[in-house]
């Protein structure tokens, strides 16, 4: 990726870099990184392949003049995600000589998951694929490393529904979910004591862990802990309330409106819960944002985007096609 000398945002040379890159997806779960070559700043650090946004030219077809350049593969489909933004420090080489400037890069990220051709070093980098909970490579380029948290989360996120389905039939249809792939669950049954909702928890982490699901409680950061829980999922109250998000767990939120999402971006949460965006059972009648304000939120945003609310399997392509990273439900995820 060539970070050196693009448009700014008016369309005149300036202070920010505005760059397409590309999360190249198998179906295993495994992303493609390469490797910076000998001579280009940061050389030997890993990154996801792309380069920058060229005058007049959107970051869509810039992924996909970029990857063709690249790689060699043309794109078939992909979808907008993240979009971040970096300060890289200049650096310096061994004798105090400027090797690469100071600059600010404006990040437009896309999950590639069709493509034709098989991809190659073009430009003399490296390739490896990698599972990105589990990277095997580095240094990572600063400003991709922290990618890959995002995409250690499962596109479909489940929320226990034990009140509708009695605890038998929940456990049933959870075991079964589990074993066709559901990797995050929120426990989240608010008609429970305490002692109940951490017997629930607890079996159903021991249910999951074999399957290597995340699960998440509730507003309960310290039953997440004790449990040992993959992390814990703030309400909006404790979202405005906190001051720094809990450390050693992973943490989303539920977010409703433009003011909580970017509270959800200065505590640095892994991922937040946007709803309600189509109608439910549980609010009839209340307004929802549709898609179009869905997107319309979550534009240019950092922070992995579940969309929740009236979702079923059948809107995933929908939602990650306006910017979600995957979709959040309720009583459908049980519909086993």
């Amino acid at each position: 990726m060539d970070l050196t000398g693009s448009m700014s945002s008016s369309g005149h040379v300036g202070e920010i870099t505005h760059a397409a890159v590309g999360v190249i997806l198998r179906d295993n779960g495994l992303v493609l990184l390469g490797q910076r070559p000998a001579g280009k700043p940061w050389a030997g650090y890993w990154e996801f392949p792309g380069g920058k946004v060229e005058l007049n030219e959107t970051p869509e077809h810039a992924l996909v003049r970029e990857l063709k350049e690249e790689l060699g593969i043309s794109v078939r489909q992909f979808y907008p995600w993240l979009t971040r933004t970096y300060a890289y420090p200049a650096q310096y080489t061994a004798t105090g000589m400027l090797e690469s400037p100071a600059k600010t890069v404006k990040l437009h990220f896309f999950v590639v998951v069709q493509w034709d051709g098989d991809p190659q070093g073009l430009e003399r980098q490296v390739l490896s694929w990698q599972n990105p909970e589990h990277v095997k490579v580095g240094p990572m380029l600063p400003a991709n490393a922290s990618i890959l948290n995002g995409l250690g989360l499962s596109p479909v996120y489940a929320i226990t529904h034990l009140s509708e389905l009695g605890e038998e039939l929940f456990f049933e249809r959870l075991r079964t979910a589990v074993s066709h792939g559901l990797m995050m669950i929120q426990v989240r049954e608010k008609q429970l004591s305490p002692e109940d909702l951490e017997c629930f928890a607890e079996r159903v982490i021991e249910m999951t862990t074999p399957f290597g699901a995340k699960v998440f409680i509730n507003s309960d950061i310290g039953l997440a802990r004790k449990l040992g829980a993959a992390g814990v999922h703030l309400t909006s109250h404790q979202l405005h309330s906190m001051q720094e998000r809990p450390d050693e767990l992973l943490c989303g939120a539920s977010c409703h409106n433009a003011e909580e999402l970017a509270r959800a971006t200065q505590l640095g949460l892994d991922y937040v819960l946007l709803s309600p965006v189509q109608p439910t059972h549980s609010h009839e009648g209340q307004a929802h944002l549709g898609w179009r304000g869905f997107s319309n939120l979550i534009k240019h945003y950092p922070i992995p985007v579940y969309a929740l609310g009236g979702m079923t399997l059948t809107d995933l392509h929908t939602a990650r096609s306006h910017g979600a990273h995957g979709i959040a439900m309720l009583r459908s995820a049980w519909q086993i």
